[in-house]
């Protein structure tokens, strides 16, 4: 077999529809489209939600509430079995430390301590939250915790 013989497998290669290219083709005229009417002119194909003119229905139904979504704080999770990674190196933890070790990739509005996992020693550390186990269990073995 040389280069110049090769060949797609029979039945993957399908012709392109060409349409408009005159009578003979069985795609002229109308170019498939049928006669007339908003569909047969070029641009006719109405957005998603369109109701003939009527008022959409996404426009006529009330709109309620409000949304926090763009207020809300998202906060940096760092759970109790992660400080003990760093725990014997500092006796402050702060929000810079866990950034600079690498145990949080971005402050984002501050960090936030869970309680997953459990503290080795005690420890003085300040964050920007704290779950209310998560400060059960560091003030239980002597630790300390600042909310900046």
């Amino acid at each position: 077999m040389k280069i110049n013989e090769l060949k797609p497998a029979p039945g993957s290669k399908k012709r392109v529809k060409r349409i408009g290219r005159g009578l003979g083709s069985g795609h002229g005229r109308y170019s498939t489209k049928g006669l007339k009417g908003q569909k047969s002119r070029s641009g006719g194909a109405k957005g998603a939600g369109f109701e003939g003119g009527q008022m959409p229905l996404q426009r006529r139904v009330p709109k309620r509430g409000f949304s926090n979504a763009p207020f809300r704080k998202e906060y940096a999770v760092v759970n109790l079995k992660d400080l003990n990674k760093i725990i014997d190196e500092v006796d402050v933890i702060t929000p810079e430390i866990l950034l600079q070790k690498g145990i949080v990739k971005k402050l984002k509005d501050g960090i936030k301590i869970l309680a997953n996992g459990e503290i080795k020693k005690p420890v003085t550390i300040k964050t920007h939250a704290i779950s209310k186990a998560a400060l059960q269990k560091i003030e239980s073995i002597g630790g300390k915790v600042e909310v900046i």
